[in-house]
């Protein structure tokens, strides 16, 4: 082991939270907080947070969700480990120093992303913290390295919708198929024949008809279905079959 070589445990989570509002896939983002007036207002980041020395990797997210949506008990998936020695900049190095008292050359963190429904409650809840719901496709900016953490978590949510049912937890409890279609459109950035998607989709089994029809549409209201979870897991490769376009 090499002498005097100066270590750290400064190591940070950062969460991609998804919430669809019925066309588009928006995550949320807040402000960036620093005093430095090179800085803006303007200067936006995912939500994230120093770890404590009392907790783990998954607590800390789970600590960062609440506190972004006032939920417990959501969906949260670790992505990937960022760890670019040169990710944090000498400014947040600065405020990290002064606000939690870490003084470090570098900031290691771990990516995490979570499934929000994205309802009027949960938008006027997120709006009081400062914080904003954004079209994932108009995001071309955000601070450090949160561009490649939002990109990679994106990637990791498009596999795990293969392979099981967490495309629900953006969906309202009861929903039709053409949310279902325009949620998977959105997340894969591709457009679905809807005649072949609800071939599929029916044969499946994944589905359950509740009885009911939308209501406050101006449009033919719809009919409302709910998720057949076990069906999802017994079918899983015809699942796939349905969700590869």
């Amino acid at each position: 082991m090499t002498a005097n070589v100066q270590t750290n445990s400064a190591i940070s989570v950062d969460c991609a939270i998804f919430g669809f509002d019925g066309v588009n896939i928006k995550v949320l983002l807040v402000r960036r907080r620093t005093a430095d007036p090179l800085y803006h207002d303007k200067e936006l980041k995912l939500p994230g947070a120093m770890i404590r020395e009392n907790e783990t990797l998954p607590e800390a997210a789970s600590r960062v969700l609440e506190g972004s949506t006032g939920l417990k008990g959501l969906y949260l998936k670790q992505t990937s480990i960022f760890s670019d020695p040169k990710r944090v900049d000498e400014s947040e190095l600065a405020w990290i120093g002064q606000y939690h008292g870490i003084h470090t050359v570098r900031v290691v963190t771990v990516g995490y992303y979570a499934l929000v429904k994205l309802d009027q409650g949960m938008i006027n809840y997120t709006r009081r913290q400062g914080a904003v719901w954004v079209n994932v496709d108009d995001i071309h900016h955000l601070i450090m390295d949160h561009m490649e953490i939002l990109s990679d978590a994106l990637t990791v949510l498009q596999k795990e919708i293969l392979l099981s049912p967490i495309a629900f937890n953006l969906l309202p409890k009861k929903f039709t198929v053409r949310q279902l279609q325009n949620l998977l459109e959105a997340i894969f950035g591709v457009e679905i024949d809807n005649r072949n998607f609800r071939k599929k989709l029916f044969a499946s089994g994944v589905l359950v008809e509740t009885g009911e029809m939308e209501t406050n549409v101006n449009h033919k209201p719809a009919k409302l279905y709910v998720l057949n979870r076990s069906a999802f897991g017994k079918k899983k490769p015809d699942i796939v079959k349905i969700f590869t376009f």
